[in-house]
């Protein structure tokens, strides 16, 4: 394939030199102009390669970041079910009925839940994750008390109206699935439950299956209309640890009125930043346009591409009060996943134990840096070479030392002089085959703890 280029390139300039003996200046400037397109293309793919090569030059595995946080701490669940999904590629929509079995999705995310706590049972499970939110966060030894409130975070990045479309976004069946199991084994009333994104839209896709399941829920997305609430925001909720030039400093109302959160992202790349996971997905709850070229950029959102340590803006994310602060779990779709933040989910994974599947995955973990660090491995294995990957972890480890951080930043995202500390664990896997982190190696690690749980399928079990 490389030589194809070079091949092309040098086809294109004799052909120029072929025209000028003819003084045919216009044909032989057009052939010039191949020759050099042709050739660039074969030095982007070059560039390509090199960045590829250079990806495992710049980190060390199983050197972790930060502490631990959890039940469990560090611990990420990572849920496999291969029969979650089954489209095609081609035909039709990819989060449809016929291609996603929503008993399966039920399926990987009770397994996931329990794989976070070490407990087997779902209802115990949630107890277990209320009691230590709240006794970590509010200190106090008490689950879930009636009349609190749960919103849902969820990633509708890629829509434009509550029509459905075909490209990346949350994933309806699992939606379903998390709700399903906060009403009947949480025991949260569907009315003290908002399923969100303050930013984008709340697709028919979404509504129509959660909606006509549990009509008491709240959906809130930026416009409102066709029986979704319109999303309000309170002013400068969000003034940053560095003047970004007042860019999104509003939060979400129902997400600031939330006594829990739940964070649940897309295992996606970005370009940029390498990936779009927790942290990122948090973005969507400040008061941006929903047209995203509309939006001014201000600093923090990418890593420096010279590898220096600059400030990110992802720890105020995860360190502030109303978002990372209110978070009792978060969870990452890999269901299908994809290579690049918008667009229709095409890449199958090459990745044992996907071996060219979709990944049909959930990870779940009270950790957000653990879990944006395993998600963040996940894809630079499998696509090294998608955009802007370099030191795409740099902000991973801003969060796992908000405390003192490479940049030298002091992280206080709500301005009131008091310094984040650490918000959890930043470690990279020692290779992906095994998969392994400190706390898979050794029981006296203080990193990661990868825990893998397949989930055996319907017609398995029987």
């Amino acid at each position: 394939m490389w030589i194809l280029p070079l091949t092309g390139s040098a086809l294109a300039f004799k052909k120029a030199r072929s025209k000028l003996s003819e003084v045919r200046y216009i044909a032989a400037a057009l052939f010039v102009i191949a020759g050099i397109v042709v050739a660039g293309l074969h030095n982007e793919e070059s560039d390509a390669k090199q960045s590829t090569n250079n990806l495992e030059i710049w980190y060390t595995p199983n050197a972790p970041f930060g502490i631990a946080r959890g039940i469990n701490p560090g611990r990420v669940a990572w849920g496999h079910n291969p029969a979650i999904a089954s489209w095609d590629g081609k035909t039709g929509f990819w989060w449809e009925e016929r291609f996603n079995n929503q008993a399966e999705a039920d399926n990987l995310l009770t397994q996931t839940l329990l794989s976070v706590t070490g407990i087997q049972e779902e209802k115990k499970s949630w107890d277990a994750l209320f009691h230590f939110f709240n006794k970590t966060k509010r200190v106090i030894d008490a689950g879930y008390t009636p009349g609190e409130k749960v919103a849902i975070k969820i990633n509708q990045n890629n829509t434009d109206s509550h029509k459905s479309n075909n490209e990346i976004n949350a994933n309806p069946q699992l939606i379903l699935s998390l709700v399903r199991s906060l009403v009947h084994e949480a025991g949260i009333p569907e009315q003290n439950i908002t399923v969100t994104d303050p930013s984008r839209f709340i697709t028919d896709n979404i509504y129509d299956k959660c909606h006509a399941a549990y009509p008491k829920v709240h959906y809130i997305d930026h416009a409102g209309g066709d029986g979704r609430e319109q999303a309000t925001f309170v002013v400068n909720a969000i003034p940053y640890s560095v003047d970004n030039g007042k860019v999104a400093t509003g939060l979400a109302t129902c997400i600031v009125e939330a006594d829990y959160v739940i964070n649940m992202a897309i295992l996606k790349g970005h370009v940029t930043q390498g990936v779009s996971l927790c942290a990122k997905n948090f973005f969507g709850c400040t008061d941006i346009e929903p047209d995203w070229h509309k939006n001014a950029h201000s600093i923090g959102f990418s890593q420096n591409r010279d590898g220096l340590h600059t400030y990110s803006v992802y720890p105020d994310y995860m360190g502030h009060r109303n978002l990372g602060g209110k978070t009792m779990l978060f969870l990452i779709d890999g269901v299908y996943g994809n290579k690049f933040v918008n667009g229709i989910p095409a890449f199958k994974w090459s990745l044992a134990p996907f071996n060219c599947n979709w990944p049909g995955s959930l990870f779940a973990s009270q950790d957000g840096v653990a879990i944006d660090a395993v998600a963040l491995d996940f894809a630079l294995a499998e696509w090294p070479d998608a955009p802007d990957m370099m030191y795409s972890d740099y902000s991973v480890n801003e969060s796992a030392l908000a405390d003192h951080p490479p940049s030298g930043t002091f992280y206080d995202p709500e301005r009131d002089g008091t310094r984040l500390t650490s918000l959890g664990v930043s470690e990279h896997w020692n290779n992906s085959t095994e998969k392994k982190y400190s706390r898979n190696l050794s029981k006296s690690g203080k990193g990661i703890e990868l825990v893998y749980s397949p989930v055996q399928n319907q017609q398995n079990r029987h």
